[in-house]
């Protein structure tokens, strides 16, 4: 008896400590179809100068890996004092072409990457100046507790203005 009790302890650890059975092997279309929504919303966002719908892309401990070798920005918070900075000339993106060119995962873990194209304008002492670069990104995503796909990493390279 008290050896069918351990074997029967071992085989329940052993399941519990076994890799999760139902998870898929790689994105539904209906996860490709709301990691897709994700940037646009994130697109469209940047353009409508919403900051929230911005923020509202990310996870709570998003880490942005900026360009050049930035050190990385982990958290709303500091996501936020590093693209809407209070002492800031008033600027606003203009233009944000997106192409998702990858898109794969499974377990909950997405990575879309491509090219981007941004304009934005800045105004400083009454001067408005025009800016821009394409560029390349990477984002990875998690799949939420309540089944929304957030970006969890946002990295991104700039090209040739």
């Amino acid at each position: 008896m008290k050896l069918a009790l351990i074997v029967a302890a071992a085989v329940l650890v052993g399941c519990a400590a076994s890799p999760r059975e139902s998870c898929d092997a790689g994105l539904t279309p209906e996860d490709q179809a709301a990691i897709r929504s994700v940037m646009e919303t994130y697109r469209t966002s940047w353009l409508r100068g919403d900051q929230q719908g911005v923020l509202g892309t990310f996870s709570a401990d998003a880490v942005l890996l900026p360009a050049h070798g930035a050190p990385w920005v982990t958290g709303k918070a500091a996501i936020i004092k590093y693209w809407w900075p209070s002492d800031a000339a008033p600027s606003s993106i203009t233009k944000l072409d997106i192409s998702i060119e990858g898109l794969s995962g499974g377990c909950g873990v997405a990575s879309a990457h491509g090219h981007d194209d941004v304009g934005w304008t800045t105004v400083e002492n009454g001067v408005t100046k025009s800016q821009g670069h394409p560029g390349t990104y990477l984002n990875v995503f998690i799949k939420q507790a309540d089944g929304a796909w957030k970006i969890a990493r946002h990295m991104w390279d700039d090209g040739t203005p």
